[in-house]
């Protein structure tokens, strides 16, 4: 596939923790990430920012409503597909933000590799099973993209939960297969894990690296942008 005269493809899971925390819509991380990646494409011509979107709060909140009116667990499915259309809405938000600069389609269908050319490309959630981590691992192997940036909530990858084990330890590297004895290889709708255990496991089969960074501070996503010291953790 043609590269549409870029020298750098770059894709970005976007947290929903980020975009909707609890407590609804976070405009000042849009704000500050609004003016993150316009500073980006305006001091580097060559980068394509691919951005897929999360669920956040909005997933949580619907899936939660579902199970209080039914009275009892929903499948996996129905779980799975009220997260997957609240990435959709967040998605329209993030590239109505970049209206300007974005590819007007949001990918939601992954079977399909559109040719893009604008510089900001917005993804979302896809089929019930996964995340949207593991879109973004399909869009590198769509557009031969070799890493992930992963923006969360959290600065590095611990061996356990730090909310809950002030012992747990952070790494700043990590081979997939240590990783995944981390995660584990089963996905659960809602699962909160640095990186969705089924897009793991793609990306080791594919050879793709997974970088993941506290996406509230975005001069160290910067450092890690131009290969300079940063804070995260580094998976592959």
């Amino acid at each position: 596939m043609s590269n549409g005269g870029y020298t750098e493809r770059i894709v970005i899971s976007v947290g929903g923790s980020l975009i909707v925390p609890n407590g609804g819509i976070d405009t000042k991380f849009l704000k500050h990430f609004n003016t993150f990646l316009r500073d980006q494409l305006a001091n580097h011509k060559n980068r394509q920012f691919f951005l897929v979107v999360g669920g956040g709060s909005t997933a949580r909140n619907y899936r939660d409503a579902g199970r209080e009116v039914v009275g009892h667990e929903l499948s996996r499915d129905d779980l799975d597909y009220l997260g997957i259309h609240a990435t959709k809405l967040n998605a329209h938000l993030v590239r109505t933000i970049f209206r300007d600069v974005a590819h007007p389609y949001i990918i939601k269908h992954y079977e399909i590799i559109r040719k893009v050319s604008e510089p900001v490309v917005v993804a979302a959630g896809w089929k019930p099973g996964w995340s949207t981590d593991y879109c973004a691992v399909l869009l590198c192997e769509d557009y031969d993209i070799r890493r992930v940036i992963n923006l969360s909530n959290i600065d590095q990858v611990y061996d356990a939960d730090p909310r809950k084990n002030e012992g747990a330890k952070p790494h700043d590297k990590l081979t997939w297969d240590e990783f995944r004895k981390i995660v584990g290889d089963e996905w659960m709708p809602g699962m909160n894990a640095p990186f969705d255990p089924v897009a793991a496991k793609k990306a080791q089969q594919l050879g793709i690296s997974v970088v993941v960074l506290n996406g509230e501070n975005v001069e160290n996503l910067e450092k890690c942008l131009d290969g300079k010291e940063f804070v995260g953790t580094t998976i592959g």
